[in-house]
């Protein structure tokens, strides 16, 4: 194992650090890994250090890669360290005529933001005999291009998806702005944080609503101190 173990070694040590200023305890942390900017062998590679959980924001990359590393899988041999099974997530924009395409291979869904969506998700899942997770995407940035719930809407959107028998909702999704101003990022981290206690402590969701899916390799240890349960980092491991 080369820079790619380096690299995943220095984001430990950072998630470690992060959670050590505020009392967490790394192991309340899940990395999923972003796979859209890399290339297989350095999948195949981060997979052998452990990291099961991936990632992925488009249909076709999400089809060819999960494709690729069930061959690879499949076709290991006896004294492999590679694992059985490997989790896909589906984090970016859906479109509705895709879902039962992506719920053939992903079992999470962090960028459920509408009604007719989780409409849509809950009856393919039906269909399909499934019961997936999702998150409810929440625009906490505030930015007109961002996709995601509004703030002021998450609550009621979220009242509507806990009573669709097909999905488990686990929990909200958030995206920060592109700025090094970390106040900025922290303040939407700190909406998102809110708005999960709000929904979680208000009994809107049940037991299962136990995650914040926020940070990427830009601000991930902010998002950790924030709360953040599941990361989103594919660039700083690949890059």
């Amino acid at each position: 194992m080369g820079k790619t173990a380096d690299k995943i070694k220095q984001i430990k040590d950072n998630i470690a650090a992060a959670c050590e200023k505020t009392g967490r305890s790394a192991s309340e942390i899940k990395i999923v890994v972003v796979t859209k900017s890399a290339a297989i062998e350095d999948v195949k590679e981060v997979i052998q250090l452990g990291f099961t959980e991936l990632g992925e924001n488009r249909l076709p990359h999400l089809t060819e890669f999960s494709e690729q590393i069930e061959l690879l899988l499949q076709n290991k041999t006896p004294d492999s360290d590679l694992p059985d099974r490997v989790g896909w997530h589906m984090i970016g924009h859906i479109q509705r005529n895709k879902v039962r395409r992506i719920l053939k291979i992903a079992s999470v869904i962090h960028s459920l933001d509408t009604l007719r969506l989780a409409e849509e998700i809950d009856k393919a899942a039906a269909k399909m005999k499934i019961k997936p997770e999702v998150m409810l995407q929440v625009n906490c940035s505030l930015e007109p291009q961002k996709y995601g719930v509004p703030v002021g809407a998450a609550t009621h959107l979220a009242e509507q998806i806990v009573t669709m028998p097909n999905l488990r909702l686990i929990g909200l999704m958030t995206m920060a702005p592109l700025t090094r101003n970390k106040k900025t990022v922290r303040a939407c981290f700190v909406r998102a944080r809110e708005l999960f206690e709000e929904i979680k402590n208000g009994h809107i969701a049940g037991e299962d609503f136990a995650h914040l899916s926020m940070g990427m390799s830009q601000d991930y240890e902010i998002a950790v101190e924030e709360g953040a349960t599941i990361l989103r980092i594919g660039s700083a491991i690949f890059a």
